[in-house]
């Protein structure tokens, strides 16, 4: 029996970088947001929340791409796959577009937001979009880190048991 590519970084069965993406995913958009917030208010207030959320996306962009390469290199059937590398490069592009754009904002300050700041954002965006679909390529399709085994009981049966009961809460 053939089972489904595994995920070498995992916590309990439990694959950690689809646990780590939605980080920096929430920490781009939001730092777009921002920068859009600034263009159209020019408050410095929302210059420095995006530099910071920028910040944050960073860090949160390498633990993830960590944890990613760690699964790329621990299966190779995963190796094999094309959309892996579409999304792995796409992501890789998008995060050195944002250390450029926070390079931007640190050494030019609010002058760096608008007009740049902002296009770089929206285009590290476009490239999430991109690069969020491989990687629903590689769950839903390939099956990339998804369990083989299946619950033996009914899907209200299981959800039953993870459901506290009215008397206990």
């Amino acid at each position: 029996m053939a089972t489904n590519p595994r995920s070498t970084a995992s916590i309990a069965g439990h694959p950690i970088h689809p646990m780590l993406v939605p980080f920096p995913i929430a920490f781009f958009v939001a730092t777009f947001a921002c920068d859009l917030a600034f263009w159209r208010t020019g408050s410095d207030y929302w210059a420095t929340t995006a530099m910071w959320l920028l910040s944050a996306g960073l860090v949160m962009a390498a633990l993830a791409a960590l944890m990613g390469l760690v699964d790329l290199f621990g299966d190779r059937r995963i190796r094999a796959l094309r959309d892996v590398w579409w999304h792995a490069g796409g992501n890789v592009l998008m995060v050195l577009i944002q250390a450029f754009s926070w390079y931007l904002r640190y050494t030019e300050g609010t002058a760096a937001v608008v007009p740049k700041g902002a296009i770089l954002s929206l285009v590290a965006v476009g490239i999430m979009l991109f690069t969020g679909w491989k990687g629903w390529r590689m769950v839903y399709l390939h099956h990339v880190g998804v369990t083989d085994e299946s619950d033996p009981r009914s899907a209200s049966e299981a959800w039953r048991d993870r459901t506290p009961s009215p008397s206990s809460r």
